[in-house]
C-alpha cells in the first residue's frame, strides 16, 4: 500500500479513536479500536451505518458526559435529562444574551453534524468495495500491534455502553417503584397533620445554599459571620432558631428536583422521576397543609414560563415572575432581588388575611451566574423595585466575572451572603407576629465553586420556641449554625417529619369540621 493511500487511512482511524476515548482519560488505545476496522473491511457498506451511528451517539454521550458531571455531579442520563436541553439555553440567554444562546444552539448543531461527518468519512474509507482489503487488513492488524504496549487491557468503551444503558434501565425500573411508594402513602387519611401549627409557615428555598457556607474556608469566613450576627439579633427579637442538614437529590442545578423531594416525601433523583411524582397523584406537603385548612401559595420569581406541573402541587395560588409586580430591571438570569421577592410574598399573600399562609418561595439571588449581587436597602424603600435598578446594572457583566474562576467564586460567596442577610432581614421584621420559617438550601454548587460538603445543604427553623423546639427530635441543633458533626437527613424525608412534628396531639382533625366551620388552632406546643 502506497504512503499516499496509507496516510488517510491512519487519519481515519485517529479519527475513530478519538470516539472511542473515554472522557477525562489519557490518550490511551482501546482495545476496540483494531476490533473495529476489521469489521469495517470485513462488514462493507451496512458495518459502516451501524459502526457511524455507533460511534456517533457513543461521543455525544461522551461530550454530554463532560458538560453534566462538572456542573451536576452525576453523567448524563438519556432516560432522564433530555428537557435539560431547553433549561440550560435558557440559562444562557438569560446570563449572557439570547444571541449568545443561539450562537451555543449553533455551535452544538455544527459540532453534532461534524463529529457524524468526520466518522461517516472515517468508517467509509476502511469499509471501500473489496480493493485493497488485504493491505487494509495488514494494516490494522499492524495498528493494533503497534497501540499494544499502551493499551487499555480491557474494552472499555463496551462497559461504558454497558453502564449508560444500564443506567437508563434501571431509571425505567425506579419510576415503577416511584408509582408504587405513591400508592402506599403511609400519611393518607391523616386527621391530625399540621394541627400544632397556628401561624403562617413559609418554606424559603435558598438558591445553591449549601453545606460549602460551613466548610469550605473561602465561604464559611464570611457566611459564618453573618449567621453568628442574625443569630444574635433574632435572640434578641425573642425568636428561636434551630438547625441541621439535609442531603438534597441533586448538585448545581435543578432546583425543582429538591422542591419536589422536599414535599412529596419521595426522592426525584432527575426529571423522569420528577414526572412520575407528579403523575402519580401523591399528595405532598401542600396538599395536606390545604387539608388542614392553610392557604398554600408558591412564590416564583424564576417561572418566566407557562408551569403547568404545579397543577399536581398542592397550591391554591401561583404568583410567578410576572405575578409579583416587580418594575424593576433584572439582574441578568435573576428576575428579580430576594427582597422584593419576600415584600411581595408580604402584599400579595400575607397581608390579604384569611386563613393561616402555607408557601414555598424561592428566592434566586443565588443563583448563576452571581452578577451582579443585590444589597439590602430598607424594607419601607423596596416598593415596585425601581428602587433596585442602580444595582441591576451595577458592576461587572457576566463575560467579565467567568473568565475568572476565583472572581465566579467571590460573587457566589457574596450572592449566598447577600440572601442570608435578607432572610434574616425578613424574619427580624416580622418578629412580633413571627410566622413559622422553615429555610433551607435547594442544593450545593457545583463542585468548582463549592468544593466542600457534597449534596448537603442546610436548613433552619426560625419562629417562635414552642414551635421551633419540635425540630430538636429531627436532631436540629439550636442556633443558626448547625453542629458541625450533625448526621444529615434525606430531604425527602422531611415531608413526614413536618406533619407529624408538628401534628396536633388532640382535636378533630379537618376531615371531621363540618363544611365552611372556621378553623380553630391549639396554642402552640
Amino acid at each position: 500500500m502506497t504512503m499516499r493511500r496509507t496516510l488517510p487511512l491512519l487519519g481515519s482511524a485517529l479519527a475513530i479513536q478519538l470516539a472511542l476515548m473515554l472522557p477525562g482519560a489519557p490518550m490511551r488505545a482501546t482495545p476496540e479500536l483494531p476490533a473495529l476496522l476489521l469489521v469495517l473491511i470485513l462488514g462493507g457498506g451496512m458495518a459502516r451505518l451501524a459502526a457511524t451511528a455507533a460511534l456517533a451517539l457513543l461521543a455525544v454521550q461522551k461530550i454530554a458526559d463532560l458538560a453534566m458531571i462538572p456542573a451536576l455531579g452525576r453523567p448524563f442520563n438519556i432516560a432522564a435529562d433530555l428537557p435539560l436541553l431547553d433549561a440550560a439555553v435558557r440559562l444562557l440567554a438569560g446570563s449572557f444574551g439570547t444571541l449568545a444562546a443561539f450562537g451555543a444552539v449553533l455551535a452544538a448543531g455544527i459540532a453534532l453534524l461534524g463529529i457524524a461527518g468526520a466518522l461517516w468519512w472515517a468508517t467509509g474509507l476502511w469499509s471501500r468495495p473489496a480493493t485493497g482489503r488485504r493491505a487494509r487488513i495488514a494494516l490494522a492488524a499492524a495498528l493494533g500491534l503497534v497501540l499494544l504496549p499502551i493499551m487499555s487491557p480491557r474494552p472499555e468503551n463496551a462497559r461504558y455502553a454497558q453502564d449508560r444503558a444500564g443506567l437508563a434501565a434501571e431509571t425505567f425500573a425506579a419510576l415503577r417503584d416511584v408509582r408504587a411508594a405513591a400508592a402506599s402513602d403511609p400519611m393518607a387519611g391523616r386527621q391530625d397533620l399540621l394541627g400544632a401549627i397556628d401561624r403562617d409557615v413559609l418554606v424559603i428555598f435558598v438558591e445553591s445554599y449549601g453545606r460549602a457556607s460551613f466548610q469550605t474556608p473561602f465561604h464559611a469566613q464570611a457566611h459564618l459571620a453573618t449567621l453568628r450576627r442574625a443569630e444574635a439579633d433574632l435572640e434578641r427579637a425573642g425568636l428561636a432558631m434551630r438547625s441541621g442538614f439535609l442531603v438534597s437529590p441533586t448538585q448545581g442545578g435543578q432546583s425543582w428536583l429538591a422542591h419536589a423531594s422536599f414535599a412529596s416525601g419521595l426522592w426525584v433523583g432527575d426529571q423522569a422521576h420528577y414526572r412520575a411524582v407528579l403523575a402519580s397523584g401523591r399528595q405532598g406537603l401542600f396538599h395536606h397543609a390545604q387539608r388542614a385548612g392553610f392557604r398554600t401559595a408558591a412564590v416564583m420569581p424564576a417561572i418566566t414560563r407557562p408551569w403547568p406541573e404545579a397543577a399536581h402541587m398542592g397550591f391554591d395560588r401561583i404568583l410567578a415572575a410576572a405575578d409579583l409586580g416587580y418594575r424593576g430591571l433584572p439582574f441578568n438570569w435573576v428576575t428579580m432581588p430576594d427582597q422584593f421577592t419576600l415584600a411581595a410574598a408580604d402584599r400579595l399573600l400575607r397581608q390579604q388575611g384569611g386563613a393561616p399562609l402555607f408557601a414555598q418561595v424561592a428566592l434566586i439571588s443565588s443563583h448563576a451566574p452571581w452578577v451582579p449581587v443585590p444589597r439590602l436597602i430598607g424594607w419601607d424603600e423596596v416598593g415596585d423595585g425601581s428602587a433596585f435598578a442602580a444595582m441591576a446594572v451595577a458592576g461587572e457583566s457576566p463575560q467579565e466575572v467567568w473568565r475568572d474562576r476565583e472572581n465566579i467564586r467571590r460573587h457566589y460567596r457574596d450572592a449566598i451572603d447577600y440572601a442570608l442577610q435578607t432572610v434574616a432581614g425578613y424574619a427580624l421584621r416580622h418578629a412580633d407576629e413571627a410566622p413559622l420559617i422553615l429555610v433551607l438550601g435547594d442544593h450545593q454548587a457545583a463542585q468548582g465553586i463549592a468544593p466542600d460538603g457534597g449534596r448537603d445543604v442546610p436548613m433552619h427553623v426560625i419562629g417562635p420556641e414552642a414551635l421551633v423546639r419540635r425540630s430538636a427530635e429531627w436532631g436540629f441543633t439550636p442556633g443558626l449554625i448547625p453542629g458541625t458533626d450533625s448526621a444529615a437527613i434525606p430531604m425527602d424525608r422531611m415531608r413526614d417529619l413536618i406533619l407529624q412534628g408538628f401534628a396536633a396531639p388532640d382535636g378533630p382533625g379537618p376531615r371531621e369540621r363540618p363544611a365552611g366551620q372556621a378553623r380553630s388552632f391549639p396554642a402552640p406546643g
